[in-house]
């Protein structure tokens, strides 16, 4: 039976339109983030060789279970508040702490938190102090959503990395951000799905993810924000949620969606290094008036991998690494999930009958 969907919504954070997707599990790493709480004020302090000094007790985070106390005592100095203001209005978001040096500090939030102020207006950024700094674009990506910040202060608390292909649908996670202008709000809920289809925007500026879906409440203003594992480590960079009012700002409803950090982290590294980022091409058109389950493909791009695979015309493509395919829009998030230069496994009913499995290079593109 073909999945379905509803459009619940627009906008980012105030709105998505989610797709339904098949979930895959992996087992979650045991092993927790080590921290040293101080004897005097209780304060963490991250252990970068497992060890304390004498006045600090060595504390395990993560595990089996969460402790969302200390999880959130540990990160959200790490986490700001972003407000900006340009011709078209004034909004505010999140970030996340992404690197330090003596000098100054980049910040990773979504692109459609700062796109207004782009080519005019003023980006602000709030640390967990109150002290405010304003902030420059490094570069964003409209396609994944991702966009880079930086600030002239140096030395700032930055998140710990962690492994997004590790989660598990049931696994505990914690969501930090400032909804409605709220910093450093703590809220706690579980992974409800993995590989979730899931685009948000407008036509011909769309954004697709290959999101974390997440009961944890998140709300406008919470873009850009961290979703965090038990072990209080970035797994998702918070993007949108569903509502049930089409075109209003209701709040959470227990749907919302996350970019894995894992595909985040490549857009953020080609951002912060050239201001400039690439997504992956299968070389393929697809056909708008199929109705059917799966992506049906159309045309061929000249020279790129799914010609050079041979693909034929007239294909439907049913499954990429044993995801299935459900519609077109879950075709493009799953292809958008990979690095460019990557080898997927594609299964497709070909078009005089049968099934067949193709082995396809992806080629590699300048994102918006």
């Amino acid at each position: 039976m073909k999945s379905t969907f509803a459009k619940v919504g627009a906008g980012f954070l105030l709105g998505a339109t989610a797709i339904a997707g098949v979930a895959t599990a992996a087992n979650s790493d045991p092993v927790g983030v080590k921290a040293c709480a101080d004897k005097r004020t209780q304060a963490l302090y991250l252990s970068t060789n497992g060890t304390c000094s004498s006045a600090r007790t060595l504390v395990t985070l993560g595990g089996s279970s969460i402790d969302v106390k200390t999880i959130a005592a540990l990160v959200t100095p790490s986490v700001v508040s972003i407000e900006v203001t340009s011709a078209d209005g004034s909004g505010t978001g999140s970030g996340s702490i992404y690197q330090t040096s003596a000098t100054s500090s980049f910040i990773i939030t979504n692109n459609h938190v700062v796109e207004s102020a782009a080519t005019n207006g003023t980006i602000t950024v709030e640390l967990l102090n109150g002290d405010t700094y304003p902030a420059t674009i490094v570069g964003r990506d409209s396609t994944y959503d991702i966009a880079v910040i930086k600030v002239d202060k140096g030395n700032l608390p930055v998140i710990t990395i962690g492994d997004s292909t590790k989660l598990s649908v049931g696994d505990p996670v914690v969501a930090i951000g400032s909804p409605l202008g709220l910093a450093s709000t703590v809220t706690s809920g579980i992974v409800s799905a993995l590989n979730r289809p899931v685009t948000t925007g407008t036509t011909g500026a769309e954004s697709y993810v290959d999101a974390i879906q997440t009961d944890a409440a998140i709300n406008p203003g919470n873009s850009g924000g961290a979703l965090l594992d038990s072990a209080g480590k970035i797994v998702g960079v918070n993007s949108a949620i569903a509502t049930l009012s089409s075109g209003s700002t209701s709040g959470s409803i227990g749907l919302g969606f996350s970019i894995p950090i894992n595909e985040a982290k490549r857009v953020i590294d080609e951002l912060i290094a050239t201001g400039k980022s690439t997504r992956p091409v299968l070389g393929i058109y697809f056909d708008n008036s199929y109705s059917g389950i799966g992506a049906k493909i159309s045309k061929l791009s000249p020279g790129e991998g799914a010609e050079k695979a041979g693909i034929p015309v007239g294909s439907v493509i049913r499954s990429i690494d044993g995801v299935k395919i459900a519609d077109q829009i879950g075709a493009i998030v799953r292809i958008r999930s990979y690095a460019p230069g990557s080898t997927i496994k594609v299964v497709v009913d070909l078009p005089d009958g049968g099934q067949k499995s193709f082995s396809v290079v992806l080629g590699s593109a300048q994102s918006n």
